[in-house]
């Protein structure tokens, strides 16, 4: 009988301690399996999850232009880049469908994100590949007659395995990339196959914009691949990416803190804008505000950080032309 894939790497005190803080900063904030979230904080999150990890792969979109672009509205942008907003929100909205082991679904989440892209989207890719800094070649991916065998294995020991889902998210993450299965589009791929991984276990962290620090912090994330690569194991990266989630919950949690500061702000602002797009002049008016610093500080950013306004000209947001208007949940 063969012997089963089992990916190497090493259970460390630092992951654990990890994997202790995350559950207890969730229970510090209340998330249970079944607790709702209210649909404009979902969206807002999946937002900036979507435009986090499409600028790690230098799509230049801003978080306004991203969700323009989800919106329907008109936005000027490479079509490439608007193309690929689409395609990223179209496959995270229909992960909640997917089981993670399930090849099939693996290679349509793939067929999603890159659909209009490149040639062959949802398909492993045909030839040898590897990963450039600069001049120098940092990896060389296994050949691509072995991809198929690669990902049954992977597959298959993600649906064995008695790992926690926090550590074997980002087991599965790092051997995506080692393995490189696509021509293109693994990064964003190794991404969502993580945040569908991690809903499995608790469905709110389908919600959680982790993307966002790993794009803050986007030069280690690449060192720590690097890293992995050279003592071929995963360690380094998965205490990496818990670290990240960590951080994520709890800036998380800043956010929904100052959100509940201004809301009496936020909802004075939401009142006055009505149906129609107005001016920041015309806002403050109906506001009885006369401080411009104020009223942005307050009130205009702290609504178009939580995606609860947006710019009639995400373009030029300095523009004298510029209105807010309610953004549609």
């Amino acid at each position: 009988m063969p012997t089963l894939y089992t990916p190497p790497f090493t259970l460390t005190s630092k992951m654990l301690h990890f994997v202790a803080e995350i559950s207890a900063e969730m229970g510090r904030q209340g998330l249970r399996a079944e607790s709702p979230m209210a649909p404009t904080l979902r969206r807002g999150n999946r937002l900036k999850s979507i435009q986090a990890s499409l600028a790690i792969e230098n799509n230049s979109l801003s978080l306004e232009q991203v969700t323009a672009v989800v919106a329907g509205r008109r936005v000027l942008g490479p079509p490439q880049e608007i193309q690929e907003v689409r395609n990223a929100f179209a496959a995270y909205e229909a992960m909640e469908g997917w089981k993670p082991w399930t090849e099939k679904h693996f290679l349509a989440a793939h067929r999603l994100l890159m659909q209009g892209l490149v040639g062959a989207a949802g398909r492993y890719r045909q030839g040898g590949v590897g990963i450039a800094q600069g001049t120098q070649i940092v990896h060389v991916a296994p050949p691509a007659a072995r991809v198929p065998g690669l990902m049954k294995d992977l597959l298959g020991w993600l649906k064995r395995t008695d790992a926690h889902p926090l550590i074997s998210s980002c087991v599965f993450h790092y051997e995506l990339e080692f393995i490189h299965p696509f021509a293109d589009g693994n990064g964003r791929m190794g991404r969502l196959w993580q945040t569908l991984i991690l809903s499995t276990w608790h469905p709110l962290l389908a919600y959680l914009p982790v993307e966002t620090v790993i794009r803050a912090r986007q030069t280690e994330y690449y060192q720590v691949l690097a890293a992995s690569d050279r003592q071929g194991n995963s360690t380094l990266f998965i205490e990496f990416i818990l670290s990240a989630l960590l951080q994520a919950l709890r800036e998380g949690s800043a956010t929904d803190q100052v959100s509940d500061q201004v809301s009496d702000q936020v909802r004075a602002l939401l009142k006055c804008l009505g149906t129609k797009p107005a001016s920041a002049l015309e806002c403050m008016r109906k506001l009885g505000l006369s401080h411009r610093p104020t009223f942005r500080k307050n009130y205009l950013q702290p609504a178009l950080d939580a995606g609860l306004i947006e710019r009639t000209l995400p373009d030029k947001p300095n523009s004298r032309l510029q209105k807010y208007r309610r953004r549609e949940v």
